[in-house]
Order: C-alpha cells, then structure tokens, then sequence
C-alpha cells in the first residue's frame, strides 16, 4: 500500500530530460526555442531497445545562434535596468529544436513540465519551474506543433519568424503571437513586385511545409489577380530524397520562364541551390522570401546573384554587437570550430568578428527576437504589477526590397534598393532609390513572358490548352482597330473613319469626286470646252457665210439654234467635274437633260424641214406654209418646255442632292450627287431617248430623198452614234463605281455632242473652207452630186 501510495503522490517522467542550450534562473522563465542546427540524427528503431534520444547533427546557423543570444541580450538588458521590471529577476531556457518537428515537440513538452524529473500530485504543488512563455520557433510547421501542445496550458508563444498566415487563425493558436507580419502581407507584396516588373510568366518553387505550402497558396492567389501565369510549381523538403531534389532542379533547367519565385526555408533551399550548382541551369531571375533573401548564410551562392525579395526593416539594437563579441573562452571555441569550415584562417578574434553571426551593425529578424522578449516582459508588467490583461497587436506593412549585389571584391552582399509600403495607393507602393543588380550582373530588367505583348493593331487570341498568359497575336481584321497593348479585341471605326495600314488609328476617310485637280478631270475639262469651242467657231464659220448656198440651203436659223444648243451641251459637263454641292447637282442634272432636248429637238425640226421640203416639191402641194419658221420655232420650244416641266416637277418633289456614299468602297468616302427620285432622272432620259428615236425614224425615212441640200443622210449618222453612246451609257452607268460614274456620263455628253456637230456640220464647214466651188446654187440643184 506504501508502494502504491506512493505512486499515487508522484509521478516520475520517462525518458532522458533534455538541458538547455543556455539557460539561467530568474523569478519568471521565459523558453526560448531557435533551429541552431540544420538536422535531427535519423533514429532506426528495432521495437526491441529503449530509442536512443533525440539529438541534432549537422553544421550550426550562425543566425539562429545570433537570434538566441540576442534573446539573452534582451532579458539581460531588462534585469540590469529598473524602469521596467524592477525587483523582479527574469530567466531563461534555450533549447535548439534541430529546425524539426519531433525535437520542436519535445522540447515544448519539457518547456510545459519543466527541468524536474518529478511530479507531485498530492497536497502540495510540483515545483517544476515552468516557463512564463516561449520565444520561437523560427519556422512556421515547428511552431504550429509547438502551439498545439503548449495553447491548453495557455502558456504564450510569441515567434520572431514563423511567418504561415494559418498561425493568425485564434481558434486554432489562441496563445499564439509573433512579432513579424504574417505571409499574406509578404505574399501580396511579392505578387505586386512581380506585376511591377512586367513578368507575367514565372516558376514557383516552396518548401514542403506549412510555411512553404500556404505562404505559396497566398502568393498564388494574388499573383492570379494580377495577371501572372505560373509555368510550374515545385515543392520539396530537405530531408527529402536526392532524387526529388534533381527533378525539382530539372525542372528548373528545362522550364522557359526566367524568374522563380521562391517561397521557402534557407535551410530547405540551400539543399536545391547546391543540385543546381552541380549542373548549372540557364541563367534564372530569383526572388525570395523573408526567410532566405536576408539570410547572410546564403550569400555564398552565386547562381543567385540579382536576387530580389523583401526584408524586415533594419533596426539598430545598442550594444547587441558588442554583446555578441564578448563571449567567454569556450564560447569563442565553439565559434572558431564552427567558422573554420567557412576558410577562416585569421586569428580567433578576427576570425569571430568577420563571421556572419557579428558582421552587421543593423538587424532584421534578431529585432524581432529582441522586440518578442520585450512583449512579454510588458505582459508580465502588466500581469503582476498592474493586473490587467494584455495582448501583443503588431501590423507590419513597410517591407524593405533587397538585392544581392556583388561588392568590388567579388563577394556577394545584401543591398537595400528601396520600400514597399502596402499602405500607400495602387502603383505607388514601390519607393526604389539605388540601382538594381540582375541576374548575371545585367542592369537590363529580364524579360519573362510566355507571350510577347501584342502591339496596337491586333488582338490576343488564347492558346489552346495554355495559361491566360500564353496567346497569339492576330491582326485587327479590316475596318477595325486596336489602340492598346495586349488589347484582347478589335473594335470598328466609326463611319466616316478608316484604320491606317498599322491599324492602330482610325483617320478620317478620304473623299473622292472628279476633280479638277486629277488628270481625268482635266481631260474631260479640256474636251468639254474644247467641243464648246468648236461649235462656236462653227457657228462663226456659218455666220460669216451666212449669205452663201450651203447655208442658206440647210435651214440657217435652226443651225445656229443647233450650234447654240451644242455649246450649251459641252459646257453643261463642266457641272459635272467638282464638289458636289446642292446647286451643282441639281443644275448639272437639269441643265444636261434641258440642253439636250433643245438640242434633239432642232434636229429633229431640220429632219421635219426636209421632209416638208420634199413634199413641196411636189405638184399642188402647199405643205411648207404649214411648217415655216414660226413653225419650227414653236416645235423646238414646245419640244424643251416638255423637258423644262419634267425638270421643274423633279425639282420640287425629290431633287437631287449631294451625299457622301460609304458602300461603294470601305476606305474612302465618295462624295456623289444622289438623284433624289430616280423616276425623275429616267422621266429625263427617257424623253432625251424618245426624241432622238424619233428624229431617227423620220431621218432614215428622209434618207434617200434627192436633192443635194437633203441632210437627212447627215442627221441619219448622228443620231445613229447618239443613240449608240446613250444605250452603252446604260449599263456602263450603272456598273461604273464612284468618281467613275460621274466621268461615263461626261464621256457620254462629249461623245453624243462631238457625234453631232462632226456628222451635221464638219462635211458643210469642209465645203465652205475648203471647197468654194461646192458652194454654189448650181452645184446644190444638180442631183446626186452632193
């Protein structure tokens, strides 16, 4: 019973009780746990013997050696002055978790239970010296393990680096706090460095953890908002087989995207830095994390030169670096056996004071160890001095942007280039103030696309089975334009506007008409006042022989009412050829229909003239009383006043009017007289037609009468080429495009002016120029001489 009750009024731990690395009493403990080595020794268990405990291997973090002895330096700090904690002594305990999850656990247990070996469980309380609360992990899945086990003992966890944006979740690590803003800043950020750069085409490598994984998530997440196409995405872990290790590295070497992205733990990507650097790849554009870009230890590395990332902001710590270099005798050997490896050949306290652990005068995550020992010692102040609750609030959002720069001696070495302020608006977060450095020492930013961007004038067409950033650039199809880069359509121009041959810009279309500016305008200009020119001279050459046979013969007062109407027909083309303006088109329509009928009508009035003349020479006929001048002047003008009425009725109903066609041609505008009513336009031609028919019939009849002043052979010719050209007109008209159009019926104005004046007068004007003998009375009454 003895036996038994004494079990029941303690309880013995089983296992070997792990000692801390530096430890030391005080009134309050505070743990501390820090990955000062890389690896945990691999245990192979037989289930036959005791597991042989838990220990680290590997080659020590000079960082993490720096982070515990600052936290040190802190409490040291804090116990020596008497504003804070006066009268009250803190401790601590520092264990190294090996940066893994098992060692992480067991020490959070013993950080729980304490040093003692015994529990009592009777009356009296145990007198393990629990800790107040723990300083660590440094990473993210070691500090959720570490949270999970210490968060029902309400024992808090502040951490200096474990930055997973899960730990912000108080229902799952109600006791967890940290000191370092959680990735989902840092990921937002790296997603808003990448778009500033214009790389929309990038490879994303993480560690295989709860880092790794959701600080990956996070940047994903917002580098998918921004446009960014992520070729591949890697994960891996550094106690992961070399084989994984070499694929990651291959793909790598084969990928095309130029920038990697890496969200991962120093330790985990020291491991793929050195596969890479046995078989080099391409050159690569790297951009890193809190966790490894700052990391002094990784600087080694020159396959990363250029390296951009983001980095906590410096802060000096006074006295820390001189803290750090006052270090007891055995201390400083452990040192120089540790930095021996680093080629250290100078005596021992240069040797310590060239190492990274000493070599900066500002600090990023060692503040932040430095800044979590405060917090609590604030906490404990107001616990037990103060009595009221407190809790640890920080929100980080000004990031440092680093680069790795080589240094004129070759060595590579962390760089502060700039800010990045999440506070400030859209596109203006960036502040970067010194010159960066690229992959392979380049001042070029490197390109990393899947695509070129598409210049004005076409669009983007996605490839099929490919990222958003992966497409083909089509040109804008006809009569539509882009006006911007990577624009994903094409959009028509207005009406009135045509792309230029870049199709980048819509120009306003140009206008077209028959110009007197163009050549075929002058030509038809220049016959058009040349054919007036010739009835004139005509008229003048019969004037001047108006006395003679010839003329006499020929009916003198519809020749001259002829040629006058002549005159008007080659000037009425000269409407045609210009501006078309509202008065042009109504006058250049009118004027040609008017003019040719008063023209028509005095040949068909010479046509009837011979035809009464034949009957009056015949026995008892008295026919020409019926047809004499006055006659002939009421044929002509009852004949063009029909013409005249026609156009009036045209006129006042649907006149025709100028308009700028945009069917015939889609790149220019065809500035046209439109017709208005069409039933007027062929009123007018159709009357012209009927009469020329007309006067046709009559002078094929008239055609073989004798005499030698009968014309109708004459008349017969040109009314034969007038009708030619007008039935031709027809369908030429109506095929003939634009401009052309207009110059068809100028051509057919000239062509049955020039018909009629040749055929009527040239063989007159021949006889009386050139043949005076011709010209006689006696040589127009012989018959069949003429």
């Amino acid at each position: 019973m003895q036996t038994l009750g004494g079990w029941r009024s303690q309880l013995s731990l089983l296992g070997t009780t792990r000692l801390p690395v530096f430890s030391m009493d005080g009134d309050y403990i505070i743990g501390g746990v820090f990955s000062i080595h890389h690896y945990i020794h691999t245990v192979k268990h037989n289930y036959t013997t005791m597991p042989e405990p838990l220990r680290c291997t590997g080659s020590i973090d000079t960082r993490e050696l720096r982070f515990s002895r600052a936290m040190i330096f802190a409490i040291e700090e804090i116990n020596n002055s008497t504003k804070l904690l006066p009268g009250i002594r803190l401790g601590y305990q520092i264990h190294d978790s090996c940066a893994s999850v098992p060692m992480a656990v067991q020490v959070a247990f013993q950080l729980s239970n304490g040093l003692d070996p015994v529990f009592y469980t009777g009356d009296n309380c145990s007198q393990s010296d629990t800790v107040m609360a723990i300083i660590g992990e440094s990473g993210s899945t070691p500090s959720i393990s570490m949270s999970r086990i210490i968060g029902p003992f309400n024992i808090p966890q502040v951490s200096h680096f474990a930055t997973c944006a899960c730990l912000s979740n108080k229902q799952e690590y109600p006791s967890f706090f940290r000191t370092i803003p959680s990735d989902q800043f840092q990921a937002d950020a790296l997603a808003k460095l990448v778009k500033h750069f214009g790389w929309t085409w990038i490879g994303a490598v993480r560690s295989d953890s709860e880092y790794g994984n959701n600080g990956m998530a996070s940047f994903l997440d917002a580098a998918h908002k921004e446009g960014i196409c992520v070729e591949y995405s890697e994960s891996f872990y550094r106690t992961d087989p070399r084989s994984k290790i070499q694929r990651v590295a291959d793909v790598i070497r084969r990928s095309t995207a130029t920038v990697v992205v890496a969200f991962a733990a120093s330790g985990d990507l020291m491991i793929l830095f050195e596969e890479l650097t046995q078989k080099p790849s391409p050159p690569r554009q790297w951009i890193g994390s809190e966790a490894w870009v700052t990391d002094p230890n990784m600087l080694r590395f020159t396959l990363c030169t250029g390296a951009i990332g983001f980095g906590i902001q410096q802060s000096v710590i006074p006295g820390l670096r001189d803290f750090l270099l006052d270090l007891s005798p055995t201390e400083k050997v452990v040192l120089v056996l540790v930095f021996f490896f680093l080629d250290c050949q100078k005596s021992e306290a240069l040797c310590v004071k060239k190492s990274p652990y000493t070599n900066k005068q500002k600090f990023r995550i060692t503040n932040m160890v430095y800044k979590a020992v405060y917090a609590i010692a604030h906490a404990i102040y107001n616990a037990v001095c103060q009595k009221t609750n407190s809790t640890i609030h920080l929100n980080i959002q000004i990031y440092e942007l680093v680069n790795w720069q080589k240094s004129k001696s070759g060595s590579i070495e962390l760089v502060t280039v700039g800010l990045y302020d999440a506070s400030l608006p859209v596109g203006q977060e960036f502040h970067i103030n010194k010159n960066l450095t690229w992959v392979e020492d380049s001042t070029q930013v490197p390109s990393s696309v899947c695509s070129d961007s598409c210049p004005p004038g076409t669009r983007k067409v996605l490839q099929k089975g490919k990222p958003l950033c992966c497409y083909d650039c089509i040109p804008c199809p006809e009569g539509e334009i882009s006006n911007a880069t990577d624009s994903p359509d094409c959009f028509p121009c207005p009406k009135e506007f045509w792309p230029n041959a870049e199709r980048n810009i819509c120009f306003p279309k140009p206008v077209e008409f028959l110009s007197y500016n163009e050549v075929l305008g002058i030509i038809l200009a220049a016959f058009s006042v040349g054919g007036a020119c010739l009835a004139i001279i005509t008229a003048a050459v019969f004037f001047n022989h108006r006395t003679s046979p010839i003329v006499r013969a020929n009916n003198s007062e519809l020749s001259f009412l002829l040629l006058f109407s002549l005159t008007l027909c080659f000037l009425c083309a000269l409407t045609f050829i210009g501006t078309p303006s509202e008065w042009s088109c109504m006058l250049r329509h009118t004027a040609f229909g008017i003019t040719f009928v008063l023209c028509i009508s005095c040949v068909l009035g010479k046509t009837i003239v011979v035809l009464m003349a034949f009957k009056a020479t015949l026995p008892g006929s008295n026919v020409m009383k019926w047809f004499g001048p006055p006659q002939q002047r009421m044929t002509v003008v009852s004949f063009t006043f029909i013409q005249v009425l026609i156009c009036t009725i045209w006129l006042v109903l649907s006149p025709p009017f100028p308009m700028k066609n945009l069917t015939i041609y889609k790149e220019r505008i065809i500035l046209e007289c439109a017709l208005g009513s069409a039933v007027g336009f062929w009123a007018v031609l159709g009357y012209i037609g009927l009469l020329a028919v007309f006067c046709f019939v009559l002078a094929v009849l008239a055609r073989k009468l004798p005499d030698n002043f009968n014309e109708a052979k004459l008349i017969t010719f040109s009314m034969l080429i007038f009708c030619a050209v007008w039935i031709t007109f027809i369908p030429a008209y109506v095929s003939s495009p634009g401009k052309f159009t207009v110059a068809v019926e100028i051509f057919a104005i000239l062509a049955s002016s020039f018909g009629l004046i040749l055929c009527i007068f040239a063989p007159k004007c021949f006889i009386i120029l050139f043949k005076p003998e011709k010209n006689t009375k006696k040589h127009l009454m012989n018959k069949n001489q003429y």
